[in-house]
């Protein structure tokens, strides 16, 4: 019962971000070649930001006031550690061996002594925490990103990215889980977690002209940082579509360009 309540809930969504869908470009706007469905991308973005708006902010906001940060930190890490079994398997997709045997140790230390993965004294011992995904297990074998994808609640994807979250599912012990109201009762608290983190980011998006570009360059920056495990820098600062050029004083030329990304 609840599987079918979740795939008409999906459905629903999905459908709502359709009507809301194949908005207007915004005059002298960018096109980014990895947007070729930009319309339709920014019409689910138009009814993410408001289901943002309306409910998952307020939620968020209320969680981190009512809530104590230890209680906080402990669920963030409960949800990483589940999380972990993921990462581990697509170290060994790609053949990092020695990550996926860190990885092995980080869930094996933290769903014990860790209680259940609330705290992480395997970061404590030195076993560092990575990142990895089937989507970047494809990148890393070569699959191109295909174009930019805006997933109804789900938000910044790509055509590659977009369907190996469903691969992903099956490596984590979440898919597992026998009981229905458990396994399906965990996303809430995720997904509330997952947007009290982003919430230091909101400052950012109020003071920029487009924040649906800001936002599909950056995932698009991000993404092929972590792919190429840190080769293609992340650090380019992020221009603002349709923000004007500052004006030189005094009539001066501007500065040539740094060679180095700046810092």
């Amino acid at each position: 019962m609840l599987r079918h309540s979740a795939a008409r809930i999906a459905l629903g969504l999905t459908l709502i971000g359709a009507l809301s869908g194949c908005v207007t470009l915004p005059a002298n706007s960018p096109r980014s070649p990895q947007d070729p469905w930009e319309s339709w991308n920014r019409g689910v973005y138009k009814f993410n930001d408001v289901f943002d708006r309306a409910i998952a902010k307020p939620v968020a906001r209320t969680y981190v006031r009512v809530v104590p940060q230890p209680i906080r930190t402990g669920v963030s890490n409960f949800f990483a550690n589940l999380t972990t079994t993921t990462v581990m398997v697509n170290d060994a997709l790609q053949g990092k061996f020695l990550a996926a045997g860190n990885d092995l140790g980080r869930f094996l230390l933290n769903s014990t002594f860790g209680v259940g993965g609330i705290l992480d004294p395997a970061s404590s011992v030195g076993l560092a925490r990575n990142n990895e995904d089937f989507g970047q297990t494809l990148g890393h074998w070569g699959v191109h990103a295909g174009p930019f994808l805006e997933l109804p609640v789900l938000g910044a994807s790509d055509l590659r990215d977009a369907p190996a979250r469903v691969v992903d599912t099956y490596t984590s012990p979440w898919a597992y889980i026998k009981n229905d109201w458990i396994r399906y009762g965990l996303y809430l608290p995720y997904f509330i977690d997952e947007r009290a983190s982003l919430l230091p980011l909101d400052a950012t998006l109020k003071n920029v002209y487009d924040p649906y570009a800001f936002i599909r360059d950056a995932f698009l920056q991000r993404r092929a940082y972590l792919i190429s495990d840190g080769k293609i820098s992340n650090q380019e600062p992020l221009e603002d579509p349709g923000e004007d050029e500052p004006a030189p004083k005094n009539g001066a030329p501007p500065p040539p360009e740094s060679s180095s990304p700046p810092h």
